[in-house]
């Protein structure tokens, strides 16, 4: 059998034996947008919630958008160019107008990249556009406290435009449920004082702090606080299927229109099994999001539900970038140093995180129910003394070994990675 598994910018063909019994987990077809541009206008005229957009911009003189960073596959070549042009048409000039990448701690883009990012030569070439930086104190304003005590600190740039909005996909996301909307505001242009209080030990640990869980997940419940206290806000929401086509867009105010999104979404990523694998091969859901070791572990996460108690993880990730930022290189050697249990312990007993220390508690997660084994052409040899995860030469050879070790010839392959989330009904 031959089934191809994203990665890098393209895929992999994996071949296993006739006498395996695979099955494939895939997204619902996500029935397509023929004309994105349309259906944006529909969104601008009609929108979830709030009046339409060009209304809001006539009582406006600032506009600051928020975009994902290049770690996300957002389609802003087809989102940005009408937001603006309604922006523009509304009144508002086109030097007033921000676009502000939300990188949360992540590196800024720049060049090339942060052109790759806005997808469109005019809207770079013609728009202002500036990375958020979160460990600038002074950038940030103060808007108070969540009622847990969480500082809400958020980039002024955003605070202070008189028109706010966010422009994000909205997928699965194993912390805060499902991506987008809020999560664009916080951590995407938070402060790190709130960032690391939000990423604590206890809220990360929390068991609806998972894949597609919005009620009573912390994480969401924190972020909702904070959008609160910035004021009115308003985001443009994207979903996207397996080849990154369009399958649904809207607009309206951020928590309305998120909710609107989360549903359509559910009905496409959220995707039931009738029973569990001691074999599960997935991947990191390609470029760029298996660019770094770091976004690699959500593929790790997300098949959790699917795999049976101390059964095997088979992922495949590029790693192009290597392993992520330095801070999560130390975070993954404590791991390696301490052990899953010692790790944990010293997190938990921490209400205030450490850059990018998060991303090893979820791989610890994957780890405490099965074994996960990594294959990858991005990471240098030094890189897989510190990934805590078994590295392999071929998916397929690693395949047979699980099988032949667990006894069972079933297996289980999600080529999408994370944007796919198996829910296990029986």
């Amino acid at each position: 059998m031959e089934t191809d598994i994203l990665y890098g910018r393209g895929c992999l063909t994996l071949r296993l034996p006739d006498e395996l019994e695979v099955v494939a987990v895939r997204k619902r077809p996500m029935p397509r947008l023929e004309d994105p541009a349309m259906k944006l206008a529909e969104a601008f005229r009609r929108p979830c919630a709030c009046p339409p957009l060009q209304q809001l911009a006539r009582a406006r003189q600032t506009a600051c958008i928020l975009v994902c960073d290049i770690t996300r596959p957002v389609p802003h070549a087809v989102l940005l160019p009408p937001l603006i042009e309604a922006l523009l048409t509304g009144g508002i000039a086109r030097e007033n107008i921000l676009i502000l990448v939300a990188t949360g701690l992540h590196r800024p883009n720049e060049g090339d990249e942060l052109r790759e990012v806005i997808g469109s030569d005019r809207i770079f070439r013609s728009i202002p556009i500036a990375n958020h930086f979160a460990r600038d104190r002074a950038a940030h304003a103060d808007l108070g406290r969540t009622g847990s005590g969480i500082p809400i600190r958020i980039d002024r740039r955003f605070v202070q435009a008189d028109l706010r909005i966010a422009v994000g996909l909205v997928e699965p996301h194993f912390m805060a449920g499902y991506s987008g909307g809020r999560k664009l505001v916080v951590p995407g242009v938070a402060h790190c004082d709130t960032i690391f209080r939000l990423h604590a030990g206890g809220i990360m640990d929390h068991p609806l702090a998972a894949n597609c869980v919005i009620a009573g997940n912390p994480v969401h419940h924190e972020q909702m606080e904070m959008v609160a206290a910035v004021g009115e806000l308003f985001a443009l929401n994207v979903a996207i299927d397996e080849q990154r086509r369009i399958g649904f867009v809207n607009f309206g105010e951020i928590a309305a229109s998120h909710a609107e999104a989360v549903a359509f979404m559910r009905r496409y990523a959220e995707v039931p099994v009738d029973r569990r694998f001691h074999t599960v091969v997935t991947s990191a859901a390609g470029y760029p999001l298996d660019k770094t070791f770091y976004q690699t572990i959500k593929g790790m996460v997300g098949v959790l539900d699917l795999l049976e108690p101390g059964g095997t993880i088979v992922i495949a990730s590029e790693c192009s970038e290597g392993m992520g930022s330095p801070e999560f290189v130390e975070a993954q050697r404590t791991l390696c140093r301490l052990g899953p249990e010692r790790f944990m312990a010293d997190v938990l007993a921490r209400n205030l995180a450490r850059i990018d220390e998060w991303q090893t508690q979820m791989l610890i997660k994957a780890l405490r129910k099965g074994r996960v084994q990594l294959y990858t052409t991005g990471l240098r040899p030094s890189d897989l003394d510190d990934i805590f995860v078994d590295p392999v030469a071929a998916i397929e050879a690693a395949v047979m070994e699980s099988v032949k070790a667990h006894r069972d010839n079933h297996v289980a392959v999600v080529p999408e990675g994370p944007y796919v989330i198996p829910v296990h009904r029986p």
